[in-house]
């Protein structure tokens, strides 16, 4: 007789809640202290109906965490220029301490300058190419927030890292080149997957865990999975009827993995969490400078 198996969901909602809980006390604690907030100023050019959703829920995690944040909004036809010029006056405020540039950005203005502008002290994206390039030694400023809530997620599951193979599905620079360094540091045997990747199966078929950041729908399936595999799934697409759904197909996924973030409520609250415990550790550290104190308030990791 064959036992059913199903894998164990990381629970991406809770996980974040508890960081944010620790968040809030240590906002509470600095402002105490400071007499004033931590203070994070978004920038947001076109009216793209996605980005203007997940402006939104950043501002309410914000409010939820007792940070201040300002929105600069831009029409789509805006400059290069002027958005350059609104980071830079950005950069030098001292009572702003994050800055994100919400992403993508219309064609004509190209994202280099605009992400290199930022001060790389309040790059609290972790898209400066200090803090991306900085991973590969491990003196980033910043970790970039996706691959670092994919971290501590795994951390909080009480996944072993050291020793692993772990397999990279997709090479973005947001996601799969700074989760893949972030993998390596921590010992891990890591293989990076791509679009020109031939063959698939025999890549993911091999990983201990399994990172899935490609942006295609149901692109990995069960058979596809080494049993007892840790899974997550970071991917985001809208099906024609509305449904969010993972880079992965869920129902037959979980017949095989040990554990397995959803989609949604896997590492989504992750990410905003990163940008949250990012813009505080920021604002601490603004604080340590401007009062020449060499003790910290707060932990430095959120977790």
């Amino acid at each position: 007789m064959t036992v059913q198996h199903t894998a164990e969901i990381i629970d991406g909602n809770a996980i974040a809640a508890k960081i944010r809980g620790g968040l809030k006390a240590r906002v509470d604690k600095l402002v105490a202290a400071a007499g004033w907030r931590p203070t994070l100023a978004v920038i947001r050019v076109g009216e793209d109906p996605a980005s203007i959703v997940y402006v939104g829920r950043k501002v309410r995690a914000c409010e939820e965490a007792g940070i201040d944040s300002r929105q600069y909004v831009f029409p789509a036809d805006v400059s290069q220029e002027e958005v350059i010029a609104t980071v830079r006056e950005l950069s030098a405020a001292p009572d702003v301490h994050g800055i994100l540039v919400q992403l993508p950005l219309p064609k004509h203005i190209a994202l280099a300058p605009v992400l290199g502008a930022i001060s790389v002290e309040k790059d609290v994206d972790g898209f400066h190419l200090y803090n991306v390039g900085g991973l590969v030694i491990g003196d980033t400023v910043f970790p970039p927030c996706t691959p670092h809530g994919v971290m501590l997620l795994l951390d909080a599951a009480g996944v072993e890292i050291s020793g692993k193979n772990a397999v990279v599905v997709g090479a973005s620079n947001i996601v799969g080149k700074p989760m893949a360094l972030m993998l390596m540091q921590r010992e891990a045997t890591v293989s990076i997957c791509h679009i020109k990747t031939r063959d698939l199966a025999q890549y993911t078929i091999l990983a201990d865990i399994l990172i899935l950041a490609a942006g295609s729908p149901k692109l990995v399936v069960g058979p596809m999975v080494k049993r007892g595999a840790v899974v997550v799934d970071v991917g985001i697409n809208r099906m024609p009827d509305g449904k969010l759904v993972g880079d992965c197909d869920f129902e037959t996924v979980k017949e095989r993995a040990s554990l397995l973030t959803p989609v949604p409520g896997g590492v989504g609250p992750m990410t905003v969490t990163m940008l949250l415990a990012n813009t505080v550790k920021s604002a601490e550290r603004h604080f340590q400078r401007e009062k020449g104190q060499a003790e910290r308030i707060g932990e430095p990791e959120p977790v």
